[in-house]
């Protein structure tokens, strides 16, 4: 069978950049994909990635099927430059509830933290927590030009999704907001906004801290860092066990 294999951030060092189709015998399970492609990627690149199958977290027990689009994910970093040349996604207008409860979206268009803000206001609301991440002049000792961010798109707006939908079940606040851009970065522009309201100051200060955090390490983003002396790809943090692949993970 033939499955679709798409790499991600440092992967792509190893794997190019392009998609790929792979053959399998039928039947084939994540762990045998990862083993085939064993002998071009380091051990420890393989032992630190998540795994996607048709843009879901996946196990590396799970069963193959002629046609899958298999994600290769190293640990996230909030961000890099997005496989689509799409325009910005807002999910806002993908998102059925009326009072637009949740807003997200990935945008390769400046973010407008005012006006978002400003819209996420209501009358109820006696709180609203922003969290606004800024591009840098540097990083671990070495000055920055400039960050280029990646997303997997359609399954990072699901990540996105989930997270806004469980800090409103969680923390009881009204309406939460998440915007990421991708693409090219120049220093002090917003790289990620996460605005949280509630009617109380307490629920919206944990929901805005718990958002932000678990989108560092389970929304597939990465970035890669643009020195005046080189390039990286930012390292992650390792993935949550339910998700990393090496503990089988994923379901």
């Amino acid at each position: 069978m033939q499955i679709r294999v798409i790499p991600f951030g440092v992967i792509k060092n190893w794997l190019g950049a392009a998609p790929a189709i792979v053959e399998l015998r039928d039947g084939a399970s994540v762990a045998d994909l990862l083993s085939q492609l064993a002998p071009r990627v380091p051990g420890s690149a393989l032992r630190s990635l998540a795994v996607s199958v048709n843009a879901e977290y996946a196990a590396a027990t799970q069963v193959l099927r002629e046609g899958d689009e298999v994600g290769l994910l190293p640990p996230v970093s909030g961000g890099s430059a997005s496989r689509s040349a799409s325009p910005a996604r807002m999910a806002g207008d993908l998102d059925e509830n009326a009072d637009q409860s949740t807003i997200l979206a990935l945008t390769r268009d400046p973010i407008n933290a005012e006006k978002l803000v400003a819209a996420a206001k209501r009358g109820e609301d006696g709180a609203v927590v922003v969290f606004d991440g800024i591009v840098r002049n540097n990083s671990r000792g070495r000055a920055t030009l400039y960050l280029d961010y990646e997303a997997y798109d359609e399954m990072a707006l699901r990540q996105m999704r989930e997270l806004a939908v469980k800090a409103r079940e969680r923390f009881g606040v009204r309406q939460v907001t998440i915007v990421h851009r991708l693409g090219r970065l120049e220093i002090g522009e917003t790289s990620v906004l996460i605005v949280v309201a509630s009617a109380h100051r307490a629920q919206a200060f944990d929901a805005c801290r718990w958002v932000i955090d678990t989108l560092k390490q389970t929304v597939p983003i990465w970035k890669k860092e643009i020195f005046v002396d080189g390039a990286m790809w930012a390292p992650g943090e390792p993935f949550p066990a339910d998700i990393a692949i090496s503990s089988g993970g994923g379901e």
